[in-house]
């Protein structure tokens, strides 16, 4: 999810526990995903490096090719188990549901990575590491049967409490003005409330086991908000991601972190790789990309945070983007390619992506919502301060303010491709490419007005 947390101002949710992690730890509000997509962005911070420099940046990938990682490259769990951790993903703590189990990783060769999948067995490990993939925010996909339903419910919706209803919300401007927008948002934020439920049973599951004053707890998202803007594009909000950490009572914390205390430095996620492994005292590895940004010997705070997307299902699309603390630059190389361009997944559970057809299709789709239905520019530059919902492109812009900042992030951008060596220029074979739209089609199924 996005900044969509009550701790930071988000309203029409209900997140009291993860406010309480807040007020006890240190917010996040400017780190950004490498990827807005789960595979590449989770394939990144798992090793800590960029997905583009280590073949990993395609969605899906590598599942059955025989693929392994660049000599050197290991998983973040791997390096904590040999340094004495357990290493944990579970489903549920007790009879409760507390996570998905989803792993999703664009590398399968490299044995286990995690050493279990039970909550009874990690809690009696000293050290251990623990992932809890909360279900929300996402659509209830994994039956493989998603063509059927008229509406793709999200995941646990039945349980939802309805503290966001469609009449009292107010969507983001790029949303069309439909009560279909009002039913979806709002469907949205009481998923990110039923979040906030499963990390208050984790909080209540550690303090009764006597866990929570010597746990290190931090909170973020793998990419950006799941709507129909966000989530696959590297719009802020596909990659802008929420993180808090808290560190307890019986372990001393670093000087940055305090109760309460908003770190509003620029932060890639992929920084989470070096920092857990700080915290657990491992050096971080000759040659990672990831930065430890904490402790006495921090690195340099970063200027720049980068992100790319590739492949996306069957939907070969190339963008790159780079954040610095106000403006957002974002480069176009598949020339025709937009909002529009079909992606199955897309299509059908997102309700507000036909409905936008069907409204520009009547001539009845206005405001930012009819711009998305052209083809991106080559270039788009956003001043994120003053336009967060990213609606006004500044690229052509004659303000000097902008122009500067165009030149600044065009060459932080052509920097950071040559140095990490991004591979996305590297075409796919056909072959690899094509059987992903049988598979899309058969889970999703495909738009009547497709002609393939």
């Amino acid at each position: 999810c996005n900044l969509d947390f009550g701790c930071f101002g988000r309203q029409g949710v209900h997140t009291p526990h993860l406010d309480q992690l807040a007020a006890q730890g240190v917010r996040y509000p400017r780190v950004f995903a490498t990827a807005p997509v789960c595979a590449p962005s989770r394939s990144a911070f798992m090793t800590g490096m960029y997905q583009t420099s280590v073949n990993l940046h395609h969605f899906p990938d590598h599942r059955d090719d025989g693929f392994r990682l660049p000599e050197g490259i290991r998983p973040l769990t791997h390096r904590l188990k040999d340094a004495g951790y357990l290493t944990g993903s579970i489903k549920k703590m007790g009879k409760q549901v507390v996570g998905s189990g989803k792993l999703d990783l664009n590398f399968v060769n490299e044995g286990k990575i995690f050493e279990s999948t039970k909550w009874d067995e990690i809690k009696k490990g000293k050290p251990f590491f623990l992932q809890v993939n909360t279900p929300e925010a996402e659509y209830d996909i994994y039956d493989f049967r998603t063509n059927r339903p008229e509406r793709i419910k999200w995941w646990g919706e039945e349980e939802h409490v309805q503290y966001a209803k469609p009449e009292s919300v107010v969507p983001p401007a790029y949303f069309p003005k439909h009560k279909t927008s009002n039913e979806e948002w709002a469907r949205y934020l009481n998923s990110v409330s039923n979040m906030d439920r499963r990390v208050g049973i984790v909080l209540k599951e550690l303090q009764k086991e006597k866990l929570l004053d010597d746990t290190i707890i931090i909170v973020f998202g793998d990419n950006g908000r799941v709507d129909h803007r966000s989530i696959h594009w590297v719009y802020d909000t596909g990659l802008h991601v929420p993180m808090i950490i808290r560190y307890p009572k019986d372990i001393p914390a670093p000087k940055q972190i305090t109760p309460g205390r908003v770190d509003g430095q620029v932060l890639s996620l992929l920084d989470i790789t070096a920092t857990a492994l700080w915290m657990a005292r491992i050096p971080k590895p000759f040659g990672m990309q990831s930065r430890v940004f904490l402790g006495d010997h921090a690195e340099p705070v970063r200027r720049f945070a980068f992100a790319a997307r590739d492949r996306i299902d069957e939907t070969s699309v190339r963008l790159r983007s780079v954040h610095d603390a106000r403006f957002h630059y974002i480069r176009n190389y598949t020339k025709g390619a937009g909002f529009t361009t079909l992606n199955r997944y897309k299509e059908k559970c997102f309700l507000v992506k036909p409905l936008m057809r069907r409204l520009h299709a009547q001539g009845k789709l206005t405001g930012p919502a009819a711009d998305l239905m052209e083809p991106f520019p080559r270039e788009m530059l956003y001043d994120t301060q003053a336009d967060p919902h990213e609606i006004r492109n500044l690229a052509a812009s004659s303000n000097a303010a902008h122009q500067a900042a165009l030149k600044r992030l065009r060459a932080a951008l052509d920097t950071w491709m040559i140095s990490t060596q991004d591979r996305g220029h590297i075409p796919e074979p056909r072959e690899v490419v094509a059987p992903f739209t049988k598979e899309m089609h058969d889970w999703f199924g495909t738009p009547d007005w497709v002609r393939e």
